[in-house]
């Protein structure tokens, strides 16, 4: 009975301890390459949603000024399933919500409330007077203020670079889309006002806001597009429309 046991295979891998190691490794590495491998694929970890477009070219500098100013560190952009979430936020964030945005823009603290609903929940105006003096607003407020924002002539010369690489990681961005992004930008903000612009535009970019966003200025600013880009939040997607996302 003893030579039995000690002629076991499981025996003689539990006992070598460099067998055992190799044996975890192998069916760890397999497992892993199981779960975390379809993941990769967009088709199978992001839920298939209308209305999802990538950013329009003033959005997307909005975005990178959101980025820059480090909005993430105090705002959270994933509103959970928990039912006090969702009652005082909106609808749970979707995955399909944050598949264009490189780097995405979760954050992970909410030392402000979180912005996954931002979009059309205030008017231009109040979101002009909050970042340029959050507490005539919010006297409790500690977000510190961007005044500078209101009169900062944007940058528009890297935003084609920009389309060009979120391209090639995969947004689907036409050379189009690519080539109009100036033109693009004064449609959106209603400085270009041929129809035929507009329709193109419209058509390129379902849902997308057509105004001057900081109507303090007649210049392209950088609140234009920082407030450009909150507006779109959590707005691009119909939720009540889309079949199998519940409410």
């Amino acid at each position: 009975m003893a030579s039995d046991l000690n002629n076991n295979p499981h025996r003689k891998i539990e006992k070598n301890i460099f067998i055992l190691l190799c044996f975890i490794v192998a069916v760890s590495a397999i497992g892993g390459m199981v779960e975390i491998l379809p993941l990769f694929k967009k088709e199978v970890s992001i839920e298939v949603v209308e209305g999802m477009r990538p950013y329009t070219p003033l959005e997307l500098a909005g975005f990178n000024i959101y980025k820059r100013e480090g909005c993430y560190n105090c705002h959270s952009q994933q509103i959970r399933k928990l039912s006090e979430d969702v009652e005082r936020y909106g609808h749970y964030s979707l995955a399909a919500e944050s598949m264009y945005d490189y780097p995405f823009a979760w954050g992970s603290k909410r030392t402000g409330p979180d912005l996954g609903r931002i979009g059309d929940k205030y008017s231009d105006d109040w979101h002009i007077q909050h970042l340029y003096n959050p507490r005539s607003l919010v006297p409790q407020s500690i977000m510190p203020a961007y005044p500078f924002l209101l009169n900062s002539i944007l940058d528009t010369s890297e935003i084609q670079r920009n389309m060009e690489i979120l391209k090639i990681l995969g947004v689907p961005y036409t050379d189009d889309d690519i080539a109009k992004y100036m033109n693009d930008i004064e449609v959106q903000l209603g400085l270009e006002n041929k129809q035929e612009m507009i329709d193109d535009f419209t058509k390129r970019y379902p849902g997308a806001k057509i105004r001057k966003f900081n109507n303090k200025s007649s210049l392209i600013t950088e609140l234009d597009a920082l407030i450009g880009h909150l507006q779109s939040i959590g707005s691009k997607v119909d939720l009540k429309s889309n079949k199998g996302i519940d409410w």
